[in-house]
């Protein structure tokens, strides 16, 4: 009788992956982007480096291509008119990452606000 674990299985259900490999116009492109930091006098680490820049776009991202498939449809898009599943604004948030503090602006909970 033999046990699997899940580390086994995910092995098995997969083949593996070279997580060193880089597409080389991927990898071109991070090496231009950070010759054009470094002309441009910005750190890689650090308040305003680079490293939290990239951050700072990837979250936003992602959380907006979340919403949209939450949704069903991208921003700005005319199907969302009227549907009363629609998107309710943007919140500044602090996201603490290896790269130090992200300041990001995500998508609004659309829960819809209090007048008071």
């Amino acid at each position: 009788m033999s046990t699997t674990t899940q580390a086994d299985a995910a092995k098995t259900a997969s083949p593996a992956v070279d997580d060193d490999r880089v597409d080389p116009v991927d990898e071109q492109l991070v090496r231009e982007l950070a010759e054009r930091a470094r002309a441009e006098g910005v750190s890689l680490t650090g308040p305003g480096g680079l490293l939290g820049r990239l951050t700072k776009v990837m979250l936003e991202s992602a959380l907006d291509g979340e919403m949209d498939a939450h949704l069903g449809y991208r921003r700005h898009d005319p199907a969302g008119d009227g549907s009363g599943n629609s998107r309710n604004g943007r919140r500044a948030k602090t996201v603490v990452t290896e790269a130090g503090p992200v300041e990001i602006s995500a998508p609004g909970t659309g829960m819809p606000r209090l007048s008071r």
